[in-house]
């Protein structure tokens, strides 16, 4: 086993509980807008379109083919177009308040806050994320992930996304790292382990699914308490 002094982690579907922080706050919106009453579509139906069109966008994004106001125009008008929802019903500030209410949310993956305890007392831990600075500092904060990290880098303010090189660049750059003493942990084949790969860092694939890889990772894990036994 190498021996690492910094561990860059990704935010969104790694630490934070994406999916879980997501419909939470898609079923209070759904019922503070009283959707059951004004549409025809079920929760499920409308949690189910958001992510299937949100992951379109932010793949968008990741290619550098939209930009960060783009997610926003098209996400909730997309979604109620594809249920076939009359728009002129539907509040316009809909995609604001989701943007303003969804960082809140506190969800973790399990095991988080007793893995990142356990690490921070033995290496430099970051942050390496294509979200954006305002709401990943506020998901932080509320899922209380904020103290463990020195330094933050994102999509916005590196001016770059991973899995492009200038990000981990800037990643190095910015914390003093040295490539073959740090270690990227991340969820997303493409963009965080890929990415890493690409970049000639070792990685660990949080794969709490069970997908399928086309290339060996590094390290492999499906909970974040196996953490333990690789560093």
């Amino acid at each position: 086993m190498k021996t690492y002094q910094h561990i860059f982690f990704d935010l969104d579907h790694t630490l934070w509980d994406y999916d879980t922080n997501a419909m939470t706050a898609l079923h209070e919106l759904y019922d503070h807008y009283r959707f059951d009453q004004i549409t025809h579509f079920d929760k499920q139906t409308f949690v189910q379109h958001f992510f299937d069109v949100n992951n379109e966008l932010w793949s968008l994004f990741n290619k550098h083919q939209i930009q960060r106001e783009q997610i926003r125009e098209r996400r909730f008008a997309t979604i109620l177009e594809r249920l076939g929802a009359k728009l002129d019903i539907v509040p316009q500030q809909l995609d604001f308040e989701y943007v303003e209410l969804c960082p809140t949310k506190e969800a973790v993956f399990e095991g988080a806050h007793d893995i990142l305890d356990y690490l921070k007392e033995r290496y430099q831990l970051h942050i390496i994320t294509n979200g954006f600075d305002d709401v990943q500092t506020i998901k932080m904060k509320s899922a209380k992930l904020d103290h463990y990290f020195d330094v933050i880098v994102t999509s916005e303010n590196s001016k770059s996304r991973k899995p492009s090189a200038p990000i981990f660049e800037q990643a190095l750059l910015r914390t003093g790292a040295v490539l073959n003493e740090s270690i990227m942990i991340g969820d997303n084949l493409e963009s965080d382990i890929q990415g890493a790969k690409d970049f000639g860092m070792d990685h660990v694939w949080f794969n709490p699914s069970k997908q399928t890889s086309h290339f060996p990772p590094t390290y492999e894990i499906q909970m974040l308490s196996q953490l333990r036994n690789l560093l």
